[in-house]
């Protein structure tokens, strides 16, 4: 008969190994080098492959045309089970979708809020929103207005998608928001609502996000994250001003609560200056203004999402990792959560990745007892991201072989 109390699993979470492997095929090689019970947990923080993730671990995958970034129709997914809907930025209005050139003033998040409809519509009552690595800085402007939100001019006309079209903003007008929606979905919207509270009653949206930026200021959207995104100095200032206008309308507009302005001055950050806000270009934003969301630390919701406290009851070793193991990576990145996760259930960690430039001493501090390298068998960084599974899989048995000799025993 079994010991119960023996450890005789290993638990799989590792992160992606960007531009090389998915976190799914991460896990996998990594199973299939160890050659030991496993269950894979392959996770994310909310930016690119948090669908993968899920996906691998049992959520279904929902394929839906929508508008990418720039106004050009791009085929998104998002990831659902039971009333819960994941969806990612990165895949509706992420960077990767710009095959013109980056468009810093023009981008919009109008897909990612098409991917919100279309999951509610589907029956979804919890949305969890991943906001990393997104193409636009239009403070999730496009987002509102693809669940019915009307930004306005002096003249009463729309305005065009992206960032810098936020400085001609004095209306927004929501009476309209959700409505035909939540009909489709069997929640009636009862007549025109005017405050945002109304027209989101009985969802729930959570922000996966580790960004703990506010909108304004020279740690908002604008000023840290436009650049990135392609705008210059003197674009980053139109962006600067517009999500400022943005902020300050909301705060006049059916209860919104943004910033209040006087004589062209933000007075008061309100929801604004919220830890949050600046997330994915203004993004998270809109989220606390207009979808009432909670802010919560990527990876882990996510891990909560994939029960993670569950699998690893029992278990003998949780591997973790990314493609760079780095400075980056002690800030709350996917592997240091995974590392907290299993800590509080006694479990050691080790972790997997590409490369690493952070020492022993710091590694262990973030709770990873050692890290096994793709570099440490080959050196040429090219072969490590051209065809890395085969490498992983080496590092996989050593893992076995010096970690694991008494498993299942």
């Amino acid at each position: 008969m079994r010991d119960h109390d023996k450890r005789d699993h290993v638990v799989i979470a590792p992160d992606k190994f960007k531009g090389s492997l998915t976190a799914p095929e991460v896990a996998a090689h990594v199973a299939a080098g160890l050659g030991v019970p496993a269950v894979l947990l392959p996770v994310a923080d909310g930016g690119d492959g948090t669908v993968d993730a899920v996906v691998a671990c049992g959520f279904v995958r929902v394929e839906v045309e929508v508008t990418g970034p720039t106004g050009e129709r791009v085929v998104a997914s998002y990831a659902t089970q039971g009333e819960t809907a994941v969806i990612e930025m990165a895949d509706a209005s992420g960077l990767r979708r710009l095959s013109g050139g980056l468009a810093p003033l023009a981008a919009t998040s109008y897909g990612t809020g098409e991917l919100i409809a279309h999951a509610v519509r589907g029956g979804a009552r919890r949305i969890v929103l991943g906001l990393g690595g997104s193409a636009c800085t239009d403070g999730g402007v496009g987002l509102a207005q693809a669940l019915g939100a009307r930004f306005l001019d002096e003249t009463g006309n729309e305005l065009p998608f992206g960032g810098g079209a936020l400085r001609d903003l004095t209306h927004i007008d929501i009476s309209g928001f959700m409505a035909g929606i939540r009909e489709i979905s069997g929640h009636e919207a009862g007549g025109g609502h005017h405050h945002a509270s109304d027209a989101v009653a009985g969802l729930e949206f959570v922000v996966a996000s580790d960004v703990d930026n506010p909108l304004l200021g020279p740690f908002g959207a604008a000023a840290v994250y436009g650049p990135q995104k392609g705008a210059d100095p003197d674009q980053v200032k139109v962006l600067e001003a517009g999500l400022a206008r943005l902020a300050a309308v909301a705060a006049h507009t059916h209860g919104l609560a943004g910033a209040i302005e006087h004589d062209g001055v933000v007075r008061s950050m309100g929801v604004a200056g919220q830890p949050g806000a600046g997330a994915a270009g203004g993004v998270g934003f809109a989220a606390l203004a207009f979808l009432h969301a909670e802010i919560r630390p990527g990876i882990e919701y996510l891990l909560d999402l994939l029960d993670f406290d569950r699998h690893v009851q029992g278990a003998r070793l949780v591997i973790t990792g990314e493609g760079s193991l780095d400075e980056q990576s002690l800030r709350g990145k996917a592997p240091i959560g995974v590392a907290n996760a299993a800590a509080r259930h006694g479990v050691p960690v080790v972790a997997v990745c590409g490369r690493r430039t952070i020492s022993d001493e710091a590694l262990r501090k973030a709770g990873i007892e050692e890290a096994y390298a793709l570099t440490d068998i080959e050196p040429d960084v090219q072969v490590c991201m051209t065809t890395p599974g085969p490498l992983l899989e080496r590092l996989a048995v050593r893992i076995a072989t010096t970690r694991l000799e008494d498993i299942g025993e």
